[in-house]
């Protein structure tokens, strides 16, 4: 018996094997561009995009009203107006509205359309997948968060007739609305991915979260004003959109206008923090437990 060999082409692979590093890499990247809508058409890019202008917006008027009434009614009466402590307070809606509508993008339509059964091909896992996912949306939060911050810093310094003098007395400030940031996006991340993956359909993890806070802010403050004692402060704490910002509160050492009439703010500084950590990463763990065993 004869045969023949045909030469078709086909040469191995040479080149350099870059293993789970490389797929977590490609998983993170691919989120953070579905997350700001990169690559996609522009009707992808216009909510993403349109939050971070509003946000940046907010921050630039803050720091005009700031300038303004310094040069012409004096430091001290501008010191009384919001300021870095404060913008996480006023932004925070807009924070998780964001976080609501574009977080389940990174999630929904990879189960939706059957993506994640290539991602999932080894070596990459369940836990890698959702970890990588997870960074993808931290990071554009992050950054969503930090980046009005430095436009109302930059235009504070600037705004003052002492630029220097308010450097050297507010770079303080730049730590701390850097941590307070890390915390609110962390908090937003885990309760968006975490929703998020109870559906395959993006609209209805992003209608169920904003009416979770829309419904409890109000629901928990009435009820909390009616109520006196530890028994209405515990029901305050239950004021979703608050948890991060008292954290921020913390961090700076101020009260910020949101939470000023809050009851929660009389049960101390460490169950207000415990509370926080508590609510994210128990939404993460749960995120995290949902996806670890997930196979193709």
């Amino acid at each position: 018996m004869t045969g023949t060999v045909f030469d078709i082409g086909y040469q191995s692979y040479s080149g350099p094997r870059e293993g789970r590093d490389r797929s977590q890499l490609a998983v993170y990247k691919d989120g953070v561009r579905a997350a700001l809508g990169l690559g996609r058409p522009i009707r992808a890019k216009a909510m993403p995009w349109l939050f971070i202008a509003v946000l940046s917006f907010i921050a630039l008027v803050m720091a005009l009203i700031a300038g303004a009434v310094d040069r012409m009614m004096g430091a001290r009466v501008a010191e009384q107006l919001p300021s870095h402590s404060d913008f996480y307070g006023i932004a925070s809606i807009i924070v998780f509205v964001f976080a609501a509508v574009v977080g389940p993008e990174l999630l929904c339509r990879d189960r939706r359309e059957g993506t994640i059964s290539l991602y999932l091909v080894r070596p990459l896992t369940g836990s890698e997948y959702v970890l990588s996912r997870w960074v993808a949306f931290m990071t554009v939060m992050t950054a969503v968060l930090w980046f009005p911050q430095f436009i109302l810093f930059v235009g504070l310094c600037l705004g003052d007739p002492r630029p220097v003098e308010y450097l050297r007395w507010h770079w303080l400030d730049i730590p701390r609305f850097l941590g307070a940031g890390l915390a609110m996006a962390a908090y937003a991340t885990s309760l968006a991915l975490l929703t998020a993956s109870f559906t395959t359909r993006r609209a209805y993890a992003s209608v169920f979260l904003v009416g979770l806070f829309v419904i409890l802010t109000p629901f928990t403050v009435g009820l909390a004003s009616q109520i006196d004692g530890p028994v209405g402060q515990w029901i305050s704490m239950f004021n979703l959109s608050n948890i991060p910002v008292h954290v921020n509160d913390v961090i700076f050492n101020h009260v910020s206008e949101i939470t000023e009439d809050a009851p929660a703010r009389e049960l101390g500084s460490t169950i207000l923090v415990s509370w926080y950590f508590a609510w994210t990463f128990a939404a993460a763990g749960l995120l995290w437990w949902r996806y670890r065993r997930l196979a193709p």
